[in-house]
């Protein structure tokens, strides 16, 4: 049986380079990066080079990247510490459709005192630059915005909320966005986003699962949570799980080199799926904005189950999703597309394809034909 896996925005695979530069750690360079003899210096050395590859890749300073488990993590650190940093600022600016890591730390916080508005996107699922403005009060301490929302692929323009925001003379909140499904797609410049952190996640993105990265502008305040060892400067304690590190450093250097011809590649793929599903299905409703990655594409087929459309696809070896992989299992409808206000029945006819640069246009043809095929025998 074919099998053809369009479900990246979940995970993707580990690039060959990358698995060929963890091993070595795996086995033959065990040393611990904080140990001083040499077996720990070699060590320590690579994790160094990797945070040199994940700041040219963000631009940034590799003194400004701290390596963590996961985007998950990233975004906690991010958000507890900005929450924590003024006892007189306890109010945090985000939006309904971010990712479960920022939702539930933010409903964390509220247990605790803090206040929080969630700004709800339009039907494009995009945020305005005018509705974080009106959100923000003199005790705003934070303002979370992810860059590229994992269910619809959508674009927020960060650097415009972040400029608007700036010259505010009246409000310094600190400023972090979830780039996620963003990185190694589309431009994570942070001099140009202009954000206080920014979370990355390896898998994403060629790495492996369970290493991730959090951007902190130098001066920027931060709390570390995690507490035991003086690990990441004193950031985040505990043995660095060096191997995923070395690998997220090696996609990150790939994401650069490949940027452009990757978005392109990516365009391509989705343009075309895009042009043989309106062929088959005349009612098709995309869900995805104009302005979103060429990695995600969301769309809905009026009167088609999406849970029964996914088992078909999956019976041709397509693999495919409703929504986010963290929620996998939940009975509730997407949270993303709720909150832009798309009717139920369409909300649960949803369905969620994602590419990667190692996805080939005869793929796409194929997954493309079997949903028409697919949507029609559950219509008859």
């Amino acid at each position: 049986m074919k099998e053809v896996y369009l479900d990246h925005a979940a995970t993707t695979f580990i690039r060959p380079e990358v698995a060929a530069a963890m091993e070595p750690f795996l086995r033959q360079f065990f040393g611990n990066p904080s140990s001083t003899h040499r077996f720990g210096r070699v060590v320590r050395g690579a994790v160094e080079k990797a945070r040199e590859q994940v700041a040219a890749l963000l631009h940034a300073n590799s003194k400004e990247i701290v390596f963590t488990s996961g985007g998950t993590e990233a975004d906690n650190a991010a958000i507890l510490s900005a929450a924590g940093t003024d006892p007189g600022k306890k109010h945090i600016v985000t939006t309904a459709m971010e990712h479960h890591a920022v939702l539930h730390t933010c409903e964390c916080l509220e247990k605790l005192g803090v206040e929080v508005t969630y700004l709800r996107p339009d039907a494009n699922g995009m945020i305005q630059v005018r509705q974080v403005l009106d959100a923000i009060r003199p005790d705003t301490c934070l303002i979370s915005i992810m860059y590229v929302n994992n269910e619809t692929g959508a674009i927020q323009p960060i650097q415009e909320m972040v400029q608007a925001v700036r010259e505010r003379s009246d409000v310094s909140p600190l400023i972090h966005t979830d780039a996620v499904q963003a990185a190694g797609i589309i431009d994570c410049d942070v001099q140009e986003l202009g954000v206080d952190y920014l979370s990355l996640s390896a898998h994403k993105f060629g790495g492996a699962k369970g290493a991730g990265a959090l951007f902190i502008r130098q001066g920027a305040p931060f709390q570390s949570f995690v507490h035991g060892g003086a690990q990441e400067r004193g950031r985040r304690a505990g043995t660095e799980h060096v191997a995923g590190i070395v690998g997220m450093g090696i996609a990150a250097e790939k994401a650069v080199e490949e940027r452009v011809a990757g978005y392109l590649h990516l365009h391509g793929l989705k343009q075309s799926m895009l042009q043989r599903l309106h062929e088959g299905i005349e009612d098709l409703q995309i869900n995805s904005p104009e302005h979103s990655v060429p990695s995600i594409l969301n769309l809905a087929i009026p009167g088609v189950s999406a849970e029964a459309l996914l088992i078909r696809l999956d019976m041709f070896g397509i693999a495919a999703s409703s929504g986010s992989a963290c929620t996998s299992g939940s009975l509730q409808p997407s949270h993303v597309l709720t909150s832009m206000g798309l009717p139920l029945d369409r909300v649960k006819s949803s369905i969620r394809f994602s590419f990667s640069k190692a996805t080939t246009m005869d793929e796409v043809l194929y997954a493309a034909e079997k949903m028409i095929q697919s949507a029609s025998q559950q219509r008859q």
